[in-house]
């Protein structure tokens, strides 16, 4: 019982490969490029490294979201 219990911690504490997906838009032409990354880690610090990303700048953003 003892032993299950610590494995389904570590299953929950453990790092893990999660996609950055981040989609630059150019808002007068209406184009876009997607631009997957891998990440390792635990998936609450790797969604704030993903939305680090989203940004704005004249008339190009990006948007970053974990998958």
């Amino acid at each position: 019982m003892i032993l299950g219990a610590f494995a389904s911690l570590m299953m929950v504490s453990c790092a893990k490969d999660y996609t950055c997906k981040c989609v630059v838009t150019e808002s007068i032409s209406g184009s876009s490029n997607t631009v997957n990354t891998v990440i390792n880690g635990k998936k609450k610090d790797v969604k704030a490294t993903c939305e680090a990303g989203n940004s704005v700048s004249g008339t190009v953003s990006q948007t970053c979201t974990i998958q």
